[in-house]
């Protein structure tokens, strides 16, 4: 391993050194891998000296961009991880409405940077995720059924392949490759640059949460059901189960409990926004948090149920009907856990990830209605048994 420092300008971290223990951690706790070294890489010739190396020496790699993914895929084993944290620098065209971003970048940053000129893309609702490997799975986020996935915004990507060599993917160029790449994860080489599509997307959006007793889960998903199927593609919704956490602004009367959310994103007219959503409003929640508010607080707004080092474990799948046994099933998973980090999504998609056809990425989920997401997440490692179950 002293050879590959040679190789490369930034940092490599060896299990001797004292920042080891720190520099192995990835966001989900549940995960405790033990890499022979981690590469800080400064630049793309620092990914492609560390691919060569791992390669000659056949040694595992893994990579590493936000260091969010619930598997772990960013860490391994008596292997090398490619860490790609600093390289986070993104530049964005206002006048083409583009932005170029390297993979070491997360959410936050890109949506910081992005909003300065009040645009955004479809990115993830938990600003600490890195861009790279959600882009790479597809990308589910607030703008979804207005702009689609995460990979239909994405206009082009450099990467380093597994034999060291540069090459760049787009609709004009290496089609095949570019096709791969949306939706179909880290599988063909470590991306250094992710060139994307941007849209006029706030500042200011009305979006937010809609919080009820849990005991009008049923009578409010149905109603919910009904809903999402008028209203109009710019308007993004999910509803999930949660214990409403002990913070503002969560009423005092309410946090502890076990709840049922509704929640929303409408990027455009404020006014519009608030006629769409006062059907559900109607229904007289115990907290309305639903209306105006700045789109980078938006987009941070989960991040307290996903503190790094949380335990994780969790699972998903596509519907196509809301029926009366999907929704029993529902709550009674919503009312299985008792995590106050642990959440049930039900995610509303169609909109413009249904415009797309399957064959035009390695994403092949576009004719679904809904995503469920089960979000086991708990701090006590003596619970893993009982938050997996």
């Amino acid at each position: 391993m002293e050879r590959l420092k040679t190789l490369v300008k930034g940092r490599v971290i060896l299990p001797s050194d004292p920042s080891y223990d720190e520099a192995r951690r990835v966001w989900n706790g549940v995960i405790d891998k033990r890499p022979l070294a981690i590469v800080k890489c400064k630049d793309e010739e620092d990914v492609v000296n560390t691919v060569n190396y791992a390669r000659e020496n056949s040694l595992l790699l893994a990579i590493r961009g936000g260091g969010h993914s619930v598997a772990g895929f960013g860490t391994c084993d008596n292997g090398v991880v490619l860490d790609l944290s600093e390289m986070k620098k993104i530049v964005v065209d206002p006048s083409s409405k583009t932005a170029v971003a390297q993979p070491g970048l997360t959410w936050g940053g890109f949506d910081r940077a992005t909003q300065e000129h009040a645009l955004a893309t479809t990115g993830g609702v938990i600003s600490t995720t890195g861009i790279a490997g959600f882009t790479l799975g597809g990308g589910v986020g607030w703008l979804v059924r207005k702009h689609g996935l995460t990979i239909d915004n994405l206009l082009s990507v450099e990467l380093v392949t597994a034999e060291g060599k540069k090459v760049k993917a787009s609709a004009e160029q290496n089609q095949d490759l570019f096709w791969g790449v949306k939706g179909g994860g880290g599988n063909f080489g470590v991306v250094t640059r992710f060139e994307y599509k941007l849209h006029q997307v706030g500042p200011v959006v009305f979006g937010g949460l809609l919080i009820f007793p849990f005991e009008r889960a049923e009578e409010v998903l149905k109603v919910y059901g009904e809903w999402v199927r008028s209203v109009p593609d710019e308007l993004s919704a999910l509803s999930l189960f949660l214990i409403a956490p002990p913070i503002p602004p969560i009423p005092q009367h309410i946090q502890g409990k076990r709840v049922f959310a509704i929640g929303l994103c409408y990027a455009d007219d404020l006014e519009e926004g608030a006629r769409l959503v006062s059907p559900i409003k109607a229904l007289n929640p115990a907290a309305d948090l639903a209306g105006p508010i700045p789109y980078t607080v938006l987009q941070s707004m989960f991040d307290a149920s996903a503190p790094r080092g949380i335990n994780a474990y969790w699972k998903s799948l596509y519907l196509d009907e809301l029926d009366k046994n999907v929704i029993g099933t529902l709550i009674q998973a919503g009312s299985s856990f008792r995590s106050p980090f642990t959440h049930l999504d039900l995610i509303y998609l169609e909109g413009a990830v249904k415009r797309k056809g399957a064959e035009e990425s390695a994403f092949q989920h576009r004719d679904k209605r809904f995503l469920v997401h089960m979000n086991g997440n708990w701090m006590n490692k003596q619970e893993e048994t009982e938050n997996i179950n």
